[in-house]
């Protein structure tokens, strides 16, 4: 009895084996397509990094400096920040050596940055130019998490209304009367820029500065696209 049992076993192991074994047949008449969707919006946020760099022999005292730098920056800027209008955030900061000819740590250097961002382009290049302590390190223009939904949504609509459309006109153009969606992916880009400036040393910045540098924004195309496949039926 124990040995029929075991045969059985054995025989039903080896039908689970051969059935794990067999590939699945490849899927037929699958149509790989994708479609895109683009609109156009003027760009709504406005990023200005701020930043100092401070040299000595002694770390301590360049630690404190870039410090005492930043602080007043900070309190500066905090005086008319508000909320999505004018966000201010400390960058980076840092300390490192450098090495003379012999190869032993000569002096130390560091670095501070402070960004401002937000809707209110006057708020914020005025802010920027009361700060005396900091120098323009770079301008960017992007969107605002609310423009940027709106578009998004906008730019989706078109990108899937393109998607039916392309799969119903292939569907027909192959000789079928319909598809079902198997899957499908949705990618968005946006691309967004800083521009860097040429720094300035020395606490001289200020409203000279900010008057050469332009805070028009321009125009950026937000794109959706959505890929996927459908079964032609």
């Amino acid at each position: 009895m124990k040995k029929l049992m075991a045969i059985a076993l054995a025989a039903a192991a080896a039908s689970f084996a051969a059935a794990q074994t067999v590939p699945y047949p490849p899927p037929q008449n699958v149509l790989q397509l994708s479609a895109s969707g683009t609109v156009e919006v003027t760009q709504d946020l406005l990023t200005m990094q701020l930043s100092t760099t401070r040299e000595g022999t002694d770390p301590a005292q360049v630690q404190s400096q870039l410090k005492t730098a930043l602080d007043a920056a900070l309190t500066e800027a905090k005086k008319t920040a508000a909320a999505g209008q004018m966000d201010v955030r400390t960058g980076n900061f840092a300390l490192y050596p450098r090495h003379n000819r012999e190869g032993r740590i000569g002096s130390w250097q560091g670095t501070a940055e402070l960004v401002l961002e937000g809707r209110d382009f006057p708020r914020i290049t005025q802010a920027a130019g009361r700060i005396n302590t900091m120098t323009l390190a770079g301008v960017g223009f992007g969107l605002s998490r609310e423009q940027r939904a709106k578009v998004e949504t906008e730019a989706q609509d078109i990108a899937i209304s393109r998607f039916r459309s392309k799969a119903a006109e292939l569907t027909k153009g192959f000789g079928f009367t319909g598809y079902t969606l198997r899957e499908v992916s949705v990618q968005t880009n946006e691309p967004g820029f800083i521009r860097p400036m040429m720094a300035q040393r020395g606490a001289m910045a200020g409203e000279a500065a900010m008057a050469q540098v332009p805070v028009e924004a321009g125009k950026a195309n937000v794109t959706v696209t959505v890929s996927g496949s459908v079964q032609l039926r």
